[in-house]
């Protein structure tokens, strides 16, 4: 399932534990794309009840550009008043695909439908998901196939969600000629739940530091990488920037790496910590972390009386929020580097990960990785895939 350009870099392997995984065919040099992917289904990340979000009309329904006003905005002549398109191109290839007619009508009816008004968001966007997990079955079987083979079996757990949404989509708008049942809905939940990627909203807009999602979407190839909390590559998405192909995610080498060594990404922003890292990947993920990371502060964990606040942060006994600090970690370093040692051999051995791999800008915690080699000669300079900000590296 990988590209052709892919082939030679990563490699798809079945690990003991870990079940498919991506590795390396070849030593990779860092900042080199390791894949380009385009995703089989893109949805909204706005709740159906438009009363809910007022902001779902700021980006294009087929693409997720934001609209400016000097856009060509159109909009769609059955549900003007919903569905937006950064240009009447937009809103043409949108109709053909992801927003046909069904999907139309069917977005229309559950919007109107009172037994969804008083469901969370997580509900909304799951119809919205199942809905365009659907058209993908009308449009593009090849690819609904593709969906159905990635990681994901519906449980017991997704039974109360599946069958309320396969009940209200089969009475008020069943595809036609694709038989629906609850455990086809478990199953799709499933993928949805540990396949998706979400494309973030513009850093600028967040003045809390609390990223919004503009739309999530299921890449087939990249659905591959596993989890690691001090990752090896970072993905990039350049939804606004990108010419053509916006939605595509592009994944690059954080630092070299060996040929072997199975190349991973982390789910979440590196700044978590121990506690909040374990529930979310035990929650949305369904396993527990034991990569080094994990392993060296699960150590400080056992001899810390941690407490879990209603944000998911770490405070100590005394209700003391915990967080990390990049500031910390310069010190360690520089405590290192004071006693003669090489970076790493405190009892932080990932602070350097931190110091020249993190973000320094307010709020973002996102991720650095160097520019894509020029002629053979590594990049100086790096990129953060959250706020686009540029490093030297020599500074």
């Amino acid at each position: 399932m990988l590209t052709a350009g892919s082939e030679s870099l990563l490699k798809l392997v079945e690990l003991e534990g870990r079940g498919r995984a991506l590795v390396a065919s070849q030593p990779l040099r860092e900042g080199q794309i390791v894949l380009k992917d385009s995703p089989i289904l893109l949805y909204s990340a706005f709740p159906l009840i438009k009363s809910q979000s007022s902001s779902s009309a700021s980006y294009c329904d087929n693409c997720f550009r934001t609209l400016s006003s000097t856009a060509n905005i159109a909009s769609c002549p059955s549900c003007s008043h919903n569905h937006l398109f950064c240009s009447p191109n937009c809103l043409t290839m949108a109709t053909a695909a992801s927003h046909s007619p069904w999907v139309c009508q069917a977005l229309t009816r559950l919007r109107d439908c009172p037994s969804l008004v008083s469901q969370p968001l997580e509900r909304q966007l799951q119809a919205r998901f199942l809905i365009a997990a659907y058209n993908l079955a009308l449009i593009s079987p090849s690819n609904f196939q593709v969906l159905l083979s990635l990681q994901g079996q519906g449980s017991p757990s997704d039974g109360p969600a599946a069958q309320f949404l396969h009940s209200l989509i089969q009475s008020l708008c069943p595809p036609p000629s694709l038989p629906l049942s609850i455990e086809l809905t478990a199953a799709l939940l499933a993928k949805d739940k540990l396949n998706a990627f979400g494309l973030m909203e513009p850093i600028s807009s967040q003045l809390d530091g609390q990223r919004s999602v503009r739309a999530y979407g299921i890449y087939p190839r990249a659905s591959f990488f596993n989890h690691d909390c001090l990752p090896n590559a970072c993905r990039f998405d350049y939804v606004d920037s990108a010419p053509d192909q916006n939605t595509d995610i592009i994944v690059r080498m954080i630092h070299d790496v060996p040929q072997g060594r199975e190349i991973c990404l982390s789910y979440f922003p590196v700044n978590l910590n121990y506690s909040t890292r374990q529930k979310r990947l035990a929650e949305d993920y369904g396993f527990t972390c034991d990569c080094d990371r994990c392993k060296v502060e699960a150590n400080w964990s056992d001899n810390e009386a941690d407490v879990i606040d209603d944000n998911g942060n770490e405070e100590d006994e005394d209700g003391d929020e915990e967080v990390m600090d990049e500031d910390v970690d310069e010190q360690m370093i520089a405590a290192d580097m004071e006693n003669g040692d090489a970076v790493g051999e405190t009892d932080f051995p990932h602070a350097y990960f931190f110091l020249r791999y993190m973000c320094n800008r307010e709020n973002c915690w996102g991720t650095l990785a160097p520019l894509p080699p020029s002629d053979d000669a590594p990049s100086k300079v790096l990129e953060c895939n959250v706020c686009g900000s540029l490093k030297n590296d020599e500074d």
